[in-house]
C-alpha cells in the first residue's frame, strides 16, 4: 500500500486511540469498588447494554474473518454467520435473565449459589480463562493480518510489535477504565462498525445498480469455482471428514455464544433480570443485520475484488473487507480509494481493541473473583476487602494480555473465523453444560459440576492440540511436525457431548445428595428475581 493509505489510516486509528484514552481517563477517575469495576455500577440501560454487546460480540471475526470466508468459499462461508446469530436464540431463551438474577459478575457466581464454592469456583474460573485467552489470540490474528496489509506485508516485525501494541492497549483499558470505560469504548465502537458496514453496503449495491442477483453472478466468475461458489461443499463437502467438520463447527457456533465468559459478564451491567432480556433483543436486532451486510461485503469482495486477489493478500481471508474498500473507494493510487481504505482499517482497529477489552476484563475478572479469592486463606481474624479484588483482576490483566500476545504470535496465518470457532467449542463444552444442568436439573451436584467443566474443557483442549490445526498440514501452526491423531478441525461434535455425558456421570456417581433446598432457592431467585444482586 502507498504512503498515503499508511498516513491516513494511522490518522484515524489515532484518533480513535485518543477517543477511548479519554474515555479510559474518565471512568478511571470514579470510585473502583467491585460493582463498579466488574459491572459498571450496573447502571447501563438496555439500549446502552445492546449496543455493547453487539460491539463484544462483533469482533475481528465478523469483519474480518467471516468476510474473508465467504470471499473464498461462498455458501460455506455464510454459514459462519448463520450459526454466530441463532446462537442468540439460546442466550435470549435459556441464559439472559436466568444468569442475571443468579450472580453477581462470573459464571462461577451461578454455579456456586448452589454448589459447594471452592471446588466450582476454581473450575469454572479456569475454563473461563482458557476460553478468553483462545478468543483473544483471535483477535490478535486479525490485528496482524491488518497491519500486514497495511504495510504491503512488509516483515514479520511489524506484525509482532503490532500485536503487542495492542496487547498494551487492552491492558491499559481494563486496568484503569474497568467495566465502564469497556462498555462505552464498545458502544463507539459498534456505532463506528454498523456505521462503516453500512456505508460499504450501499457502495456495493450502487455498484451493481442494486441487482443482487448481478453480484452473485459474479461473484461466482469472479471466485474461479463458477456456480459452485453458490453451492453447499465447497470447503466442507468434499469427504465425510469435512461434513463431520462442519457439523461439529455449527455445534459449536450455536451453543457457544451461551458459555462465552465475556458475554455473560455483560448481563451484570444491567439493573434488572428484564432489562437483560430486553439488551439481547437490542443486541438481536444489530447483530442480525450487521451479519446480513457482511455476507453481502463478503460476495461483493468476491466479485469485485477476485477470491485469488484476497488470497494472495491474506491466504486466510482476513483482508478481503479492507481490498474492497480500496476499490469501491476508486483503486489504488486514488484519493476515494485511500480514503475509504483508511476508514476501513481504523475501524477494523477499533473492532479488535473494544473486542479484546471485553474479553480481558472478563477473564480477569474470573482470576480475581473466582480462582484468587478461592485459593487464598486470609489469615484469621482478617476479612478479604473488594478493593483486593480489583488489584488482583489489574495484575491477572497484565498476565493474561501478555500469554494471549504469545500464542497469537504463531497463528497469524490462520482465518480469525476460523480460531473463534475453536474458542467457540470449549465455551460449548466446558461452560454451557454445567450452566445448563445448575439451572434446570435439581439432582445436580458438585461432583457433576466439577466433571462437567473438566469433561469437556479437557478433551475439547486436547483434540485441538491433537488436530490438524496444529500439526500435519500446511496452514498448521507447526507444519513441520505431525501427531494430529484426531482428523476433525473443531472438536465440538465430540466435546459438547462428553462435557454433558461427564455431568451426568458425576451425578449418578456422587455420593452425596443434591441440595434440594439450594435448588429450590435458586429456581426461585432466577425465575423471579428475588435475593439478585
Amino acid at each position: 500500500m502507498t504512503g498515503n493509505h499508511q498516513g491516513l489510516a494511522l490518522v484515524l486509528f489515532t484518533v480513535f486511540v485518543s477517543v477511548t484514552l479519554a474515555i479510559t481517563a474518565w471512568a478511571g477517575r470514579r470510585r473502583s469498588s467491585s460493582v463498579e469495576f466488574f459491572a459498571g455500577g450496573r447502571l447501563f440501560s438496555p439500549l446502552e447494554n445492546g449496543f455493547a454487546i453487539a460491539g463484544d460480540y462483533l469482533s475481528a471475526a465478523t469483519f474480518l474473518g467471516i468476510s474473508g470466508l465467504i470471499a473464498l468459499f461462498g455458501y460455506d462461508g455464510m454459514l459462519y454467520s448463520v450459526g454466530f446469530l441463532v446462537a442468540w436464540l439460546v442466550v435470549l431463551f435459556l441464559v439472559a435473565e436466568l444468569v442475571r438474577n443468579c450472580g453477581r459478575y462470573t459464571l462461577a457466581d451461578v454455579l456456586s449459589a448452589r454448589m459447594k464454592q471452592r471446588p466450582v469456583r476454581i473450575a469454572a474460573g479456569s475454563a473461563s480463562v482458557v476460553v478468553s485467552v483462545l478468543y483473544l489470540v483471535a483477535q490478535m490474528v486479525g490485528a496482524g493480518s491488518l497491519v500486514a496489509l497495511l504495510l504491503g506485508g512488509q516483515g514479520s516485525a511489524a506484525r509482532t510489535w503490532t500485536v503487542v501494541g495492542v496487547g498494551a492497549l487492552m491492558v491499559f483499558y481494563v486496568t484503569f477504565g474497568g467495566m465502564r470505560a469497556t462498555t462505552w469504548i464498545q458502544i463507539v465502537k459498534a456505532v463506528l462498525l454498523m456505521g462503516g458496514t453500512l456505508a460499504l453496503t450501499v457502495l456495493v449495491l450502487i455498484r451493481f445498480h442494486g441487482d443482487l442477483g448481478g453480484l452473485l453472478r459474479a461473484a461466482a466468475d469472479g471466485s474461479g469455482h463458477g456456480r459452485a461458489y453458490l453451492a453447499p461443499g465447497l470447503k466442507y463437502g468434499g469427504d465425510w471428514t469435512s461434513r463431520l467438520d462442519f457439523m461439529s463447527l455449527g455445534l459449536a457456533l450455536v451453543l457457544g455464544t451461551a458459555g462465552l465468559p465475556h458475554i455473560l459478564s455483560r448481563f451484570y451491567t444491567v439493573p434488572t433480570a428484564r432489562s437483560a432480556r430486553r439488551s439481547v433483543v437490542w443486541a438481536i436486532g444489530l447483530i442480525g443485520s450487521c451479519y446480513l451486510m457482511i455476507i453481502v461485503l463478503g460476495v461483493a469482495a468476491a466479485a469485485v475484488v477476485g477470491s485469488d486477489a484476497v488470497r494472495t493478500s491474506n491466504a486466510a481471508g482476513n483482508t478481503a473487507v479492507p481490498l474492497l474498500a480500496l476499490d469501491l473507494g476508486g483503486g489504488a493510487g486514488s484519493t476515494g480509494g485511500t480514503v475509504l481504505f483508511a476508514v476501513v482499517g481504523a475501524i477494523a482497529f477499533a473492532t479488535i481493541l473494544a473486542v479484546v477489552a471485553g474479553i480481558t476484563l472478563a477473564s480477569s475478572a474470573s482470576v480475581a473473583h473466582d480462582l484468587y479469592a478461592t485459593l487464598r486463606r486470609p489469615r484469621p481474624g482478617t476479612a478479604r476487602r473488594e478493593h483486593e479484588d480489583v488489584r488482583v483482576a489489574r495484575l491477572a490483566a497484565v498476565g493474561i494480555g501478555g500469554v494471549a500476545i504469545g500464542l497469537s504470535l504463531f497463528a497469524q496465518g490462520q482465518n480469525v473465523a476460523f480460531l473463534v470457532g475453536l474458542a467457540f467449542a470449549v465455551a460449548a463444552s466446558a461452560n454451557l453444560p454445567v450452566l445448563l444442568f445448575t439451572l434446570f436439573w435439581r439432582r445436580f451436584t458438585t461432583r457433576g459440576a466439577v466433571w462437567s467443566v473438566y469433561g469437556g474443557l479437557v478433551p475439547a483442549v486436547a483434540l485441538v492440540v491433537l488436530s490438524p490445526v496444529v500439526s500435519g498440514s500446511a496452514d498448521s501452526l507447526f507444519p513441520g511436525v505431525d501427531f494430529a491423531f484426531f482428523p476433525l478441525q473443531n472438536p465440538g461434535l465430540v466435546s459438547i457431548p462428553l462435557g454433558f455425558l461427564a455431568g451426568w456421570a458425576g451425578t449418578m456417581l456422587s455420593r452425596e445428595p443434591a441440595d434440594a433446598d439450594a435448588y429450590a432457592e435458586v429456581e426461585v431467585r432466577a425465575l423471579t428475581g428475588a435475593g439478585a444482586a
